[in-house]
């Protein structure tokens, strides 16, 4: 028997093919993501961020959020409509205020399908390696100063290098406070800047602390060592007043000693203004010599004067 070959189906498969729609309103960032590298500390640096709709149909950004500390956006209130083809612009600015890496985001949300939106921003801040900023004496000792008074005692400041900008100060201790010193403040190269340091006590005892100034130095922060003690009020006290002399005084130095006609020590820790001082440091069943001097503008110091007795009862 003769055989033939089977007849041969074709099946034909329906190929469907499934449009892929297209945003009707897309938006486009330029640039999204930016790095500012690194920017000095008290400069700024800026980027213009162009905000596009490149859809057909019509793009609403209804909010914005923004984070990120030492950057600034311009403003850009919403809710921002965008015909298609149409942009606007915003203003990203860096302006570090301390070393090291930074960053931000903006947030935009919108009626784009792939909404929200995040833009990244990123920097460095960083000091001018230049300059310097020395400070003089290395450490300040107050000495003894008795609890509830204060003392003052000063320190240089020299920039170095280049100009140094001392943005803020700070005191480790609530007993040590830099007084009389306003900042921001600029010291040109090569100058020197004095502050004051005020010791105020609140415990017997030893306190020491640190006071320290942040600025665009490469050493920034510039540390001072600070130390006194504290002494408490004595049972007795020794109450001195006199009268001024003729030669214009500024202020008074008061000695004391244990031996009549001295030799003397200074105990007042800084000129002082008025005709009186109270010695809070006697010990009883002593007996105390003082004299004063007097101190003109010039800084230059008179004499002794008369000496004045003082017995401290027992106890």
């Amino acid at each position: 028997m003769r055989s033939f070959p089977l007849p041969v189906t074709l099946v034909l498969a329906a190929l469907c093919l499934v449009p892929v729609p297209s945003w009707a309103q897309h938006l486009r960032c330029q640039p999204c993501d930016h790095s500012f590298e690194k920017v000095q500390i008290g400069t700024s640096a800026s980027v213009t961020v162009e905000i596009s709709n490149i859809g057909d149909k019509m793009l609403r950004i209804s909010s914005k959020s923004e984070e990120g500390a030492s950057f600034s956006f311009s403003p850009f209130p919403t809710p921002v409509k965008l015909e298609p083809g149409a942009s606007t612009q915003l203003t990203v600015t860096f302006k570090p205020s301390k070393k090291g890496y930074a960053d931000a985001t903006l947030v935009l949300t919108s009626n784009d399908p792939n909404s929200p939106r995040t833009l990244h921003f990123a920097g460095t801040g960083f000091y001018p390696s230049s300059a310097s900023l020395a400070v003089v004496p290395a450490t300040l000792n107050f000495g003894n100063v008795t609890v509830g008074s204060s003392a003052t005692l000063q320190g240089t400041l020299t920039a170095s290098g280049a100009a140094v900008t001392i943005s803020s100060d700070q005191s480790s201790s609530s007993e040590y406070a830099i007084i009389g010193f306003t900042v921001p403040v600029t010291i040109p190269d090569g100058q020197s800047l004095p502050f004051t340091v005020q010791f105020t006590p609140n415990a017997s005892g030893t306190a020491s602390a640190k006071v320290g100034f942040i600025s665009n130095a490469v050493d920034s922060p510039t540390i001072e060592q600070v130390t006194g003690k504290g002494v408490a009020q004595a049972a007795h006290n020794v109450y001195l007043t006199w009268e001024p002399g003729e030669g214009s005084p500024v202020g008074y130095n008061i000695y004391r000693s244990t031996v009549q006609a001295g030799p003397f020590a200074e105990i007042n820790s800084s000129l002082d203004s008025s005709t009186n001082y109270t010695d809070y440091t006697v010990v009883s069943g002593t007996t105390y010599y003082y004299v004063v001097t007097e101190v003109n503008a010039q800084g230059e110091e008179s004499a002794y004067s008369n000496e004045a007795q003082a017995i401290i009862p027992s106890p």
